[in-house]
């Protein structure tokens, strides 16, 4: 009998735990529901979104995203452009901040749509599955020629390093490795925003790599 009291005010004693770690966030800012404009980047048979971001809000924010894989043809035509972009319809880009599985409508470009892109898909509905990164574009550091970068895990050795871009003049960088050798984070550039093939060579020790985007024109100022 005194066993099974005690069972029972443990058990007690956890759901209220439990209860007490469920915090209710905040609502979404209404602010952050824009047009938010995207890349599709490819490594193996995963494909990967990020927001193209800016200084200025509702877009000041980075975020990479896992997506449910679609079919073979979609795959295909990431892995085989050079950039695939988004224009999605307006949605709260904090939901995915927050980690939320949500479904986006976007229309599909080859290239850049505000750049005169060719429209592949209109109205494709893209899952967007797993939060692998955020960061709000806020304290920025002064910007230098010692650059950070974040590091995402994928599976096993695989990795995406990412930019923290700086004040501007900045620049937006992701790149793939598959690690042989240990990679710095932080690293020295001849500029303050080198061009994509230094940034590259940076990473030569690293392992297997691929470039997954380069962007530099959106950070001047």
């Amino acid at each position: 009998m005194r066993l099974l009291l005690t069972l029972l005010l443990i058990a007690i004693s956890g759901f209220a735990t439990a209860e007490e770690e469920k915090i209710e966030l905040p609502p979404v800012d209404p602010a952050y529901n824009a047009e938010h404009p995207m890349a599709l980047l490819n490594q193996g048979s995963s494909i990967f979104a990020i927001n193209l971001p800016t200084y200025k809000a509702p877009h000041d924010v980075q975020v990479v995203y896992k997506i449910e894989n679609p079919d073979v043809a979609f795959l295909e035509l990431v892995r085989n452009a050079d950039l695939i972009t988004l224009k999605p319809q307006p949605f709260n880009i904090q939901h995915l901040m927050r980690g939320a599985e949500i479904t986006i409508t976007a229309d599909v470009f080859d290239g850049d749509y505000k750049q005169g892109g060719s429209l592949i898909y209109s109205n494709r509905e893209i899952v967007m599955s797993k939060k692998l990164y955020s960061r709000e574009l806020t304290g920025l550091t002064e910007s230098s020629q010692w650059q950070d970068y974040d590091l995402i895990t994928l599976k096993g050795t695989k990795r995406i390093y990412i930019h923290k871009i700086q004040q501007a003049p900045s620049y937006n960088h992701l790149i793939f490795v598959d690690l042989v050798n240990a990679c710095m984070q932080k690293l020295r550039t001849s500029k303050r925003v080198p061009a994509e093939n230094e940034l590259t060579y940076k990473f030569i020790n690293c392992g297997t790599l691929k470039p997954l985007y380069y962007n530099a024109d959106d950070f001047k100022k």
